[in-house]
């Protein structure tokens, strides 16, 4: 005699223990990242729109051996203006404080309001606008993050942990171009030759 065992019904256990885990768990949300786009207004020239103020503007070079530069205002006084530091909170985030202080005591305002309320959607909705327009506010410095090829993952990392840690909310991470990279051969950074 011929033993057989019918997985037919085992079809149908899988399809209702799939639905009842689809419909069980909870989905996750879409992350979203505030991006600020350019004005729209008439009167702005098309050159002018992605043009960030000279004395808000900070150009951060991050190059290879783990050396990091940074200098303010025009790309063109660069070779006046730039800067050696280095990674963490006696270097760049020393620099970046400064130059983002009246942001900071805002946020630091904004906290102190917030640690005794009720902690619900709509305040934290409310503290995450609030948060973002002391960020973006006139008079915030706007950042811009260029990394050289020999330069390692690590190093954007900090960079950028520098700009949550500082409350800079007006940045962009941009070309290294070949300007870049003559700036920093000018102080002493080596790159490969290819």
């Amino acid at each position: 005699m011929n033993a057989r065992v019918d997985f037919t019904p085992m079809v149908d256990m899988i399809m209702l223990l799939v639905t009842f885990f689809m419909l069980c768990t909870s989905l996750l949300k879409p992350q979203t990242m505030e991006i600020a786009m350019p004005s729209d207004k008439q009167d702005i020239k098309d050159e002018q729109r992605n043009q960030a103020k000279a004395s808000e503007a900070v150009t951060i070079l991050a190059g290879g051996e783990n050396r990091i530069f940074y200098f303010e205002g025009k790309p063109e006084e660069a070779m006046q203006n730039l800067v050696e530091t280095k990674y963490g909170k006696d270097g760049l985030r020393k620099f970046l404080l400064a130059k983002n202080a009246n942001a900071q005591k805002e946020v630091e305002k904004l906290k102190k309001e917030f640690e005794t309320r009720d902690i619900n959607e709509e305040s934290k909705k409310e503290y995450n606008q609030r948060l973002s327009d002391i960020r973006s506010a006139k008079g915030t410095p706007t950042v811009i993050i260029k990394v050289a090829d020999n330069a390692n993952y690590d190093n954007l990392m900090k960079v950028l942990d520098e700009m949550l840690i500082c409350n800079i909310g007006k940045y962009v991470i941009d070309n290294f171009t070949d300007a870049d990279k003559a700036l920093l051969e000018s102080k002493g950074v080596k790159f490969p030759q290819q």
